[in-house]
Parts: structure tokens; sequence; C-alpha cells
């Protein structure tokens, strides 16, 4: 909690008639805020140091015998024992949270979606929340168009045709990039997550576009979609060694139809693990039947291909901007070696100030659409009570430090990147700002306000890196951005970093 002297405690003297009065006046309340701040030590005077842990001479080496006083000196201010006593004992962010953020952070909007999707989802213990967050945009015009009040498409169907369309594309990576090194910094990047159950909303237009979107009642989820580690464990170890037999292969010059025939092998191996783990799926060119009650209790029965449910979605029409303040705004980006369909929609982005990407937000609500949106969730949030404010914890008051690096800053050193992919559905507005923003997760009712977050503005400035958005929302010079040949990031960027 800091090494600021307590309060030292003043002799009592005699008091005039006048002092008496005016003492006598009330007191203006003194806010939860202002309490912590009187405990806050000031880091903005001098920026020398007394030399404790390195002495003048040796500015390498830790001294331990002074680090030791040192510790015992921290521990004789008493509110440092009182932060040892609770920091030591609980989580730091859950004892740190500041009370007037949690107020202010309420779930009341004054622009919303007019239909939100419904029930609440659950990925469970799988990194699908991509595929949750893209089914949660699309399943909105299902009930609309089909008068259901409750619906959910299967993300298992297209995590299913993700985990093949990601062992094809590793293993064509693999042979693209036969002439590196084993040890290059690309082969490592492929190599560590060959099958990752992460993703991006391109890979999301790809599948769509090749397999369609099915009701989660014709393909519910295994076990293993729910808990996908041991699955991914096994495609993984098994794509590592398939992709050094592709590199052998193309090192001893084997013919393509010699090279052509081992990874059919390898394929066959990778969907008889998937098949077996995840069910076998509906063909994408074979009608289903799909049952279900209306919003009248009217019984409906429908005949559709998994591409014609996808039509309602119009996934192809919609593209991703992001605010990446390293890069120039009104610039396109891509990523190296970073896709699911080999040959299919590259991942695309048009970087922009973050002001444009909440005004297309903000637009993309008053036209009553969600938006599919990316971002560091673990970062000044709190699941259980459903916030996302970078005012939320104050790590500075309780261990007495500066936390001040920019969003550029956070980026260039791995200190955040896109970790989830969640769905924006209202916003509040005040003087023609926004506030606050209803995020739609998908981690149960169990988590937030019955499965819906806050997200605050300026949380969403620091956190948020990507919105996926209708062309019409944005400016002609936005849309512009999409016909300019891409800066290429590599696969190693923080911006490859999938949901």
């Amino acid at each position: 909690m800091g090494s600021a002297e307590s309060t030292p405690q003043l002799p009592a003297r005699s008091v005039s008639r006048r002092e008496r009065q005016v003492r006598r006046l009330p007191a203006r309340e003194t806010t939860f805020d202002e309490k912590f701040d009187g405990l806050r030590i000031n880091h903005t005077g001098s920026t020398s140091a007394k030399r404790i842990i390195f002495s003048t001479e040796d500015t390498e080496h830790v001294d331990a015998a002074a680090t030791e006083q040192y510790v015992r000196d921290l521990l004789k201010d008493s509110k440092n024992r009182l932060g040892l006593s609770a920091l030591s004992t609980n989580n730091p962010a859950a004892i740190l949270e500041v009370p007037s953020a949690i107020l202010k952070d309420t779930q009341y909007f004054n622009l919303a979606i007019p239909h939100e999707g419904s029930p609440v989802t659950n990925q469970r213990s799988s990194g699908r929340c991509w595929i949750f967050a893209a089914c949660n945009v699309f399943r909105i015009a299902i009930q609309q168009k089909y008068n259901i009040e409750k619906f959910e498409l299967s993300q298992a169907y297209l995590f299913f045709w993700d985990k093949v369309e990601k062992a094809n594309y590793f293993l064509e990576s693999i042979l693209d990039t036969a002439g590196e090194d084993v040890d290059s910094r690309i082969l490592g990047a492929l190599m560590a997550g060959p099958v990752g159950d992460g993703g991006q909303w391109d890979m999301i237009v790809n599948l769509v576009s090749k397999y369609g979107i099915v009701p989660q009642t014709l393909y519910p989820d295994s076990w293993n979609a729910q808990n996908s580690s041991t699955m991914d464990r096994i495609l993984t170890t098994k794509l590592r060694e398939d992709g050094l037999r592709l590199r052998t292969l193309k090192a001893k010059s084997a013919s393509a139809e010699k090279i052509g025939e081992a990874k059919e092998l390898m394929m066959q191996d990778i969907i008889r693990i998937l098949t077996l783990c995840l069910g076998p799926p509906p063909r994408a060119d074979d009608k289903f039947t799909w049952e279900y009650y209306d919003n009248a209790h009217n019984f409906k029965s429908v005949e559709l291909t998994p591409l014609e449910f996808a039509e309602t979605t119009h996934v192809k029409n919609f593209f991703s901007l992001v605010n990446d303040p390293r890069n120039e705004y009104n610039r396109l980006l891509t990523v190296d070696h970073l896709g699911n369909v080999w040959g299919g929609r590259p991942i695309t982005y048009v970087n922009v100030d973050k002001l444009v990407m909440k005004a297309a937000c903000v637009a993309m609500l008053k036209k009553g659409l969600p938006i599919f949106f990316g971002s560091d969730v673990g970062k000044f949030s709190d699941s259980g009570k459903g916030i996302m404010d970078t005012d939320l914890v104050d790590y500075e008051l309780g261990f007495n430090i500066k936390m001040g690096m920019s969003k550029a800053e956070r980026l260039l050193t791995g200190e955040s990147q896109m970790t989830h992919a969640m769905v924006l559905t209202a916003v509040h507005v005040e003087d023609g700002k926004p506030v606050r923003w209803r995020v739609e997760n998908s981690w149960s009712e169990s988590a937030g306000t019955k499965g819906y977050f806050v997200m605050s503005d300026k949380w969403m400035d620091e956190f948020c890196y990507q919105a996926v958005v209708d062309p019409s929302v944005v400016a002609k010079e936005i849309r512009d951005v999409l016909k300019q040949t891409p800066k290429t990031l590599p696969l190693w960027d923080p911006m490859g970093a999938l949901a």
C-alpha cells in the first residue's frame, strides 16, 4: 500500500470562538475515491532515487543484504502491513476495485438494437469465442425472419470445418516455407499453433461461404467441442509431425504427386480424429429438415441446405476496422500466413483512428445491427460483475507504482493484443459522445448481468482493437482503403492474434 509516512498527530491547542463557529459548518462528505487518493504517493516529483537495491558503484547486481533491509523498512509502515495482509491472501484485482467505477457502469443505454439474440450462449472450456460471436450476430436476422424467440446456430459445425481447413492451411504453409530454416521465426510461429481454437472475421466469411450454417439442434456440441484441449493437443502433435515429414519430402525433391499422396493421408488422419471427437457434420449441399415453434406456438418445418440457410447472414458484406496506433491510419493491413481456407479470403484490416471506429459502431447500432468486435478482455475487467473499465482496478494505489503505457506501447511489448470476441448491442450516448457500451458475451448467464457486460468508453479506447461493420456506416475514404495493396504484418505480430 506504499511507503508514505503515516499522518502525524498534532498537539492539542486552544481554539478561538470564531474557529469553533467555523468548525460547526457541515463538511462535504469525502468520496471513496478521495479516501483512496489520500494514501497515494506522488510520482511526479524528482526522478532521482535513493540507491537501495543497487550500490552507486554496481548497478548490474542486486545487493541481497540491502534488498532485505528495504523489505524490513517497507513493513515498518502500517499501510504496507495492511497491504500485505489484504493482497497476499486475496486476488489483488478484487481487493483494489474502485467502488465508484462499479456504481457508474450500469446496464442502462439510450441507443440499442431492437432485438437481441436469445438465449445467452456458453462456449465452455473452448476458445471458440469468435465462432460464438459471429453466430450470435447471425442468429438475430434468423430469429426475425422465422419469428422465433430463442435460437442458437451450431457453433460445433463451423468448429469442425475450421479445424479441417486450418489443418490443410498449415500443411500448405509448411510447403510454402520449405526453404526456411526449421528454427526460423516463421516456422516457429506456424508450429506454435497449427489448429488453435481462435479465429478472425475473415475466417468466418470463408467458412460460411463454403459450408453454410445449421441450427444447433442438428449438430449439437459434443464433449470435445465444449472441452477442446485434449483434441487440440492430439491434432497439434500430429500436424507438427506431419509438417516435419513434408519438409523432409521437399528437401529430398520428392515429386508433387508423392507429396500430394502424403498430404492426402495426413488429412485423412486429421478428419478421422475430428469425426470421432466432434461427430460427422451435415453436408453443405444436402437439405436438412428443421422443425421449430414460432412465437405464436405454431409448428413449422423448413427444408434447406446449410448454404441456403446462410443466405440470411450477408456475411460477405462486412469488413474489419481495427485501431492499431503503431501503424498508419487509413491503411489496409494483412498478416502473413494467417487464415483457414487456403486461397480463400485473406485476413484484412482497415486501420483507423479510434474515433472513426467508435462512430461506425454507433452508426451500426442506429441501423439496428449488432457488432462483432475483438478486444483484450482480461484487462481491468471483472467477469463476475460483468464490467470492463480502465478505472475499475487501482493497481497504482495498491502497490504505489505508476503504470502509463500507451496502447501502441502495449502492442509493441506484447502487453496487450486481441484475446476475445464478443458482440455490441447497445451504447449510452451523452452530449453526442459514447459513455458505455452493452456487450453480449458467450460465457453463460452466470457471467455479468445474465450474460451481458458493460464496457466503459475509455476501456474501448484502450483495449478494443477490432469492430466488424457494414460499408455503409463509414465514409468513402475508409471504404476506398479496401482497394489498397495491404501492408503485410508478420505472423507473430500482435494483430495476428486470434480471438
